[in-house]
């Protein structure tokens, strides 16, 4: 089976969720392709959709979340006299050789544009294969309602309404969960990961607030570092250098050991006894697959906003503002070991860690009947 993933670099999540999905069918025997659809058509347009993304979630986060929420509001398609809509048929056909060269059995977007994109290639005939569309957040993206694929992945079932009302019909839907790698599927015992992170056997808390390092890290750690109970910080701070200079400088009265990009994030979550994060798709679904708590912070606004609301009032996270500080939340996780223990539980009703595997296995009894019926 010839797989053709397609993705939009806009933040790190849709990248990691087609990589996962990749990872797992290239073990399965199968040959993967992964395309990021603007810089396959320009180098230089694909790091300015990944910069003008950065740019506008983190200095303009308010603008962001009125444009998002704008778009989101939308459940009819929009209209093919639109600009976006002629700017989708042009990017479409700038796709469509490398489409048909390739000739896949099967195609995968993990960015709603990229269902817009499989849409089109689909209807204008340069490929006849089964597509599926990956919602990678716990709320739907903008255009959603502007693809017609054979199927959708969605993180929970929860979400079905949603997709529901962007016109999408229920058969389409396979709640199997946003796919994360094979070491988010696995739980290491805590202490086991503790050793394996060289720190010491007690209470942890992983701060973790995206590949770009987020947010007031340092702020968020003064005020966790002046709290009264005995635990110590794993701090991830990404690739954001000056960050972790600044959490290096200081002096802090709790154990914190600070770490920049990180390729180990699995463990460190198999160490903490839960972590303290903005709610991106990508460390919202891995922190559900390994059954760890989750207080919630500095959401972007627009499909974050989304994400903390179906994780808080499902039971799974809570969250902070500016009336319930982060120490009275940390009071809570490290002392009432009922409020953890309920989380735990409704995280074992939202948690997909095999969602890669289901996917799989769904795509490939599609595929094989498809060439059978040929």
């Amino acid at each position: 089976m010839k797989v053709l993933l397609l993705s939009v670099k806009a933040g790190y999540g849709h990248h990691s969720t087609a990589k996962a999905i990749m990872e797992y069918f290239e073990k399965s025997g199968h040959q993967c392709k992964m395309l990021d659809i603007f810089d396959y058509i320009s180098h230089r347009l694909g790091n300015s959709i990944q910069d003008g993304y950065l740019l506008s979630t983190k200095y303009l986060p308010k603008a962001y979340g009125k444009a998002y929420g704008k778009l989101a509001e939308k459940d009819v398609p929009y209209d093919r006299r639109s600009l976006i809509s002629m700017l989708s048929r042009f990017v479409s056909k700038k796709l469509s050789k490398y489409v048909s060269d390739y000739a896949p059995d099967l195609m995968i977007g993990t960015h709603s544009y990229a269902g817009v994109c499989m849409s089109i290639l689909t209807e204008t005939g340069v490929t006849a294969c089964p597509t599926i569309g990956i919602v990678t957040d716990y709320t739907v993206h903008p255009l959603w309602e502007s693809t017609f694929l054979d199927y959708y992945v969605i993180p929970d079932k929860l979400i079905s309404s949603e997709m529901k009302k962007k016109g999408i019909a229920a058969e389409k839907l396979l709640p199997f969960g946003i796919p994360v790698r094979e070491q988010f599927s696995v739980k290491t015992d805590k202490i086991e990961a503790r050793k394996a992170l060289g720190i010491k056997d007690m209470p942890t808390v992983l701060i973790i607030m995206g590949s770009m390092g987020y947010g007031n890290i340092k702020s968020l750690l003064e005020e966790t570092d002046v709290n009264e109970n005995d635990f110590q910080i794993l701090c991830v701070c990404g690739s954001n250098k000056k960050v972790k200079a600044a959490v290096d400088e200081f002096e802090w009265t709790k154990r914190v050991y600070s770490y920049g990009f990180v390729d180990n994030v699995d463990v460190m979550m198999d160490a903490a006894d839960f972590i303290i994060s903005k709610p991106g798709g990508l460390t919202t679904s891995e922190a559900l697959a390994k059954g760890v708590p989750m207080v919630m912070i500095n959401p972007i606004p627009g499909q974050e906003d989304r994400n903390l609301n179906f994780l808080v009032n499902s039971g799974a996270a809570i969250t902070v503002n500016a009336d319930y500080r982060v120490g009275e939340a940390l009071n809570l996780m490290l002392c009432c070991p009922w409020r953890t223990e309920l989380m735990r539980e409704s995280i074992k009703h939202l948690a997909k860690p095999d969602a890669a595997k289901a996917l799989y296995e769904f795509a490939a009894e599609k595929v094989e009947a498809k060439s059978t019926a040929i």
